[in-house]
């Protein structure tokens, strides 16, 4: 029997009281208490013995995001948010820039469905990056490379077992890895925090790796106790309830909406709208800017129907935050959001 034991960062303060840390069983992370090992069997059943009762809908939907020139981010000082396409989005918060889950590249098996709304060159300046978990689809090894190129000045703020993985990609790496419900060291003079939290997912990216890296979520708060919630990739699960718990109610969630077909495959990963909605509903978001749609096909679902169902729930009174549904490179000037 492999060994049970809890593990965190024992240089960070752990924010929930009495929670003793990440549960491991032998070398694998826990999903919470549980351990979950997607099999390769599913993955058969939906690529070869599934046929997708949407296929001909998906074929002839061709709709993808609007893109619009983020130029303004970058000559700028101001606080605001941008999304660059899936889960990736640059963030001016407290005069600090941070970037989140950066996959700036196609690879053999993610082929964008847009262009950026800027070219890679010019993510320059970043302070923090923070990685919410290793899946290729948030964790690029060439955009690793650039940035660490480009922003020498940078900090990753990720998960627990995270770093040599990061170091593969580019040795020099400042790097800090949190367990959930810890918070991490920041620059004395910048009036931030910012915590690692629960997500309900796994960890894979080779033949061996299964759970040996952490995943999770992200909470900024600012000085002035405004709350920003990154929600990385996740099903639904009891975490959210959590969080809400814990910070009060939410000022703005970005959360994951797409990727959801199959349900035997996709609904231990990943949110459907519904499902996202009803999450973001639990933690009392005021504005809500969904994310993981549109950019790459990872699903059976056509392309336009994430964001269809979350704006029919929205026009349906049954989203309590303000939905903010933005362009790809569109600025979005959060702090005048009431």
């Amino acid at each position: 029997m492999a060994k049970t034991h809890f593990v965190r960062n024992e240089n960070l303060k752990t924010i929930r009281p009495g929670y003793p840390g990440n549960k491991m069983i032998g070398r694998e992370f826990c999903n919470g208490d549980t351990l979950y090992e997607p099999s390769f069997s599913t993955v058969f059943r939906w690529k070869v013995l599934t046929e997708n009762p949407q296929k001909e809908e998906k074929k002839r939907d061709t709709w993808a995001p609007t893109v619009v020139p983020c130029t303004e981010f970058f000559n700028s000082t101001d606080d605001m948010l941008v999304w660059l396409g899936h889960a990736t989005f640059l963030l001016r918060v407290a005069g600090a820039t941070l970037l989140f889950d950066p996959v700036l590249f196609d690879s053999p098996f993610l082929r964008r469905r847009h262009p950026l709304p800027c070219q890679p060159e010019e993510l320059q300046n970043i302070d923090y990056l923070l990685l919410s978990h290793g899946h290729r689809d948030h964790l690029d090894e060439k955009s690793m490379r650039l940035l660490a190129r480009q922003n020498p000045q940078m900090q990753v703020l990720t998960s627990l077992q995270m770093t040599p993985l990061l170091r593969d990609m580019a040795k020099g790496l400042v790097v800090q890895e949190a367990g959930w419900w810890q918070q991490y060291n920041l620059r004395p003079d910048l009036p931030l925090e910012i915590s690692y939290l629960p997500a309900s997912h796994w960890h894979r990216r080779g033949l061996n790796d299964l759970n040996r890296v952490l995943w999770g979520s992200f909470m900024i708060r600012t000085a002035d106790h405004r709350t920003i919630y990154f929600a990385g990739d996740s099903s639904f699960a009891d975490h959210f309830e959590e969080i809400e718990q814990q910070f009060g109610p939410i000022d703005i969630a970005i959360a994951p909406i797409g990727a959801y077909k199959p349900a035997f495959m996709m609904q231990l990963s990943h949110v459907n709208p519904h499902e996202a909605a009803k999450a973001v509903n639990i933690m009392r978001a005021g504005h809500v800017v969904p994310m993981h749609y549109g950019t790459f096909d990872l699903s059976d679902e056509p392309a336009s129907e994430p964001l269809r169902l979350l704006q029919e729930v929205a026009a349906g009174g049954m989203l309590r935050g303000e939905l903010h549904a933005p362009a790809v490179g569109e600025i979005m000037r959060w702090p005048d959001w009431e």
